[in-house]
Order: C-alpha cells, then sequence, then structure tokens
C-alpha cells in the first residue's frame, strides 16, 4: 500500500511539473497567436489576398521587439513557437499538395522546375562566397529565392541554424524581389512571346512566394493560374529534399573558422511533410476540411515567425549591410532569366 502511495505522488509530482511547463509556455503562445490573428486580420481588412499573413507577423513581431521591451514571461512560449510550432506547420504544408498535381506538369516541366531551382541555389552559394556573406545568411536566402520564400527559409533554418536577424533579412529578400516579379512579370508575358502555359510555368519556377505566384499567373488567365499554382507547389515539395541534402552537407563539412566539423540535426520533420503528402494523394480530403487544415498550416507558421519577430534586432539587422541584399538581387535575377531560358530549352 505504501509503494502505491508512492507511485500516485509521483504520477501526481509528475502531472503538476507538466502544468507548471504549460503555464510557463502559456504567455508566449498567447502573444505569438495574437500576433498571427492580427497579421489575418489586417490581410481580411485590406483585401489584399497576396499580403502574406507569414510576412506581416515577423513585421509585428519586429515592431513589437524593437519599440518595446518583451518580458521574460513571455520566452518559453516564443521558443516553444519558433521550434515545435514551426516544424509542425511545415509538416502539415505537405497536406496541400498531391502526386497527381504534380504530374500533370508532365516530365518536362517537373525537370525545367527541378533544374531552375538547383541551379539557382547553388548560384546563390557561389555568389555569396564571392560576395563574403555569411554561409548560413547565404543559405536563407538561396532556400527562399529558390525554393517557396520564407516558409523555405524558415524550414532551412532549421538545420543551418542562422541568427533570427539572418532569418528576418532573408524574408526582407523575398519579400521584395518577389513583390517586385509579382509586378513586373504580367507586364513581360506579351514582349516575350509567352502563351498561358509558358507563362505559368514561369511564374510558379521562378517567383519567390506562393501568394505572389498566384497573383501574377491569374492575370495571364484561368490555364496560366493553374500551371503557375502547379509548379509552384512542385517546388515546395522539392524542399523536403534540399533540406534533407542541406543537412547532410552540414553533417559532413567543416567550419573553416574553427577547424571543427559542423552538426546539423537531421531534419526527420521533412520526412513527416512527405508522408502528408502521400496521405493527401492516397486519401481525398474534404474540400471544406482542407481549406480549414490550410488555414491552420499557415496560422502556425504565422506564429513561428511572429516568435522569429520578436527576437530579431533591427540594429543587428542593420549590420549586415548592403551585400546580402545585392546577393539578393543577384538571385531574383538569376532565377527569372535562367527559369526563362530553360523554358524555351524544353519547348514551352
Amino acid at each position: 500500500m505504501k509503494s502505491i502511495d508512492s507511485d500516485t505522488q509521483q504520477r501526481l509530482g509528475l502531472n503538476q511539473l507538466s502544468g507548471l511547463q504549460a503555464g510557463h509556455l502559456l504567455p508566449g503562445l498567447l502573444l505569438t497567436g495574437a500576433i498571427a490573428a492580427m497579421a489575418f486580420g489586417l490581410r481580411g481588412l485590406t483585401g489584399i489576398t497576396v499580403l502574406s499573413p507569414l510576412i506581416l507577423s515577423i513585421v509585428i513581431g519586429m515592431l513589437i521587439r524593437n519599440i518595446a521591451s518583451v518580458p521574460a514571461t513571455f520566452e518559453p512560449g516564443v521558443e516553444f513557437s519558433v521550434k515545435r510550432l514551426l516544424r509542425f506547420g511545415i509538416v502539415l504544408l505537405g497536406l496541400q499538395v498531391t502526386v497527381a498535381q504534380l504530374l500533370t506538369l508532365g516530365g518536362a516541366g517537373i525537370l525545367m522546375v527541378a533544374l531552375t531551382l538547383a541551379s539557382t541555389f547553388i548560384a546563390i552559394r557561389l555568389m555569396g562566397r564571392v560576395l563574403g556573406i555569411d554561409r548560413a545568411l547565404t543559405d536563407l536566402i538561396a532556400a527562399g529565392t529558390s525554393v517557396c520564400g520564407a516558409s523555405a527559409v524558415i524550414a532551412a533554418n532549421t538545420v543551418v541554424r542562422g541568427k533570427q536577424e539572418h532569418v528576418a533579412y532573408a524574408i526582407a529578400c523575398v519579400t521584395l524581389f518577389g513583390t517586385l516579379s509579382m509586378l513586373a512579370y504580367p507586364l513581360l508575358a506579351a514582349p516575350l512571346s509567352l502563351d498561358p502555359r509558358a507563362y505559368g510555368l514561369w511564374t510558379g519556377a521562378t517567383i519567390h512566394e506562393v501568394g505572389q505566384v498566384v497573383a501574377a499567373a491569374f492575370q495571364g488567365g484561368d490555364l496560366a493560374g493553374q500551371f503557375g499554382t502547379i509548379s509552384k507547389l512542385a517546388r515546395v515539395v522539392m524542399l523536403a529534399p534540399l533540406i534533407m541534402i542541406l543537412a547532410v552537407s552540414l553533417r559532413s563539412g567543416a567550419d573553416t573558422a574553427g577547424g571543427k566539423r559542423l552538426s546539423a540535426p537531421m531534419p526527420w520533420f521533412v520526412i513527416a511533410f512527405v508522408a502528408m503528402m502521400l496521405v493527401n494523394s492516397a486519401v481525398t480530403i474534404p474540400a471544406g476540411i482542407s481549406h480549414g487544415l490550410a488555414n491552420v498550416t499557415n496560422f502556425l507558421l504565422s506564429m513561428a515567425l511572429a516568435a522569429m519577430g520578436l527576437r530579431t534586432d533591427i540594429g543587428k539587422l542593420k549590420a549586415e549591410g548592403w551585400r546580402p541584399l545585392a546577393l539578393g538581387a543577384f538571385g531574383w535575377l538569376f532565377i527569372a532569366i535562367f527559369g526563362f531560358t530553360m523554358l524555351r530549352l524544353f519547348g514551352f
């Protein structure tokens, strides 16, 4: 009987500890959740659908961090948002695409997207070395430009482990140059003699954010919008192998500054992302549920970016200088020109 009482006390102690930990997380989670809700609300009020809640969340978080001090009470929940919720959100991204959607691009379309993505990532990495930019910041700009904007930046940071200022700078780059593409591409379709299918593929394969792709592609008509969206989703799926390759390369690489081996965590959440895509391909999820899951995914990622904003010092962001911005501009021009060249080589 005595041992039973002891076990009961131990379980009660664990329950109290669990409750205490949850209590520590609550203030920070409420703060990041409130910022994400504000971002969604701003988009709804303005009616500007391309205004990404992810980007708004990090901007609001940065404003709070740099205008008013954030009490230490919020830190556990902010930490939880930037790590746990981020990974869960990325896993849920897999439910937004199916294998059947990718196959509608055809072999040539998928190959074109893959070559454009890989070449852009490598080119930005090489240029980053030439410009002498921090490796982590270079990788984040490369991921955001070549794959899928802010989502790729925060996913890549789980393995490259850059500073919060690096994340903010990379997101600023993909936001700026992606917006320029969104405005410029519709004006270039006619001069470049692009039919709706080719124009859609070009937008999906080269513009940074999903929202920016949709806004630009559908200006070429429904067919262009469909091909733009699907080719963009193909890039989102390619985020999984890119993160795995980054993790492996960092594990096998050497830190030239200290002569030590770099240790990058193996991103198992990426495997879960692929698993979710396969589930979505095998099971028909009702449209209403699918839409709800997409909103939950965006909200979780917005909370993660709000947390990053709450940790970002604008003074340190300015200290990075002009070179990362030049790298972002280089990547923007490279992916647009290379993608268009691939488009012509593949006969689109």
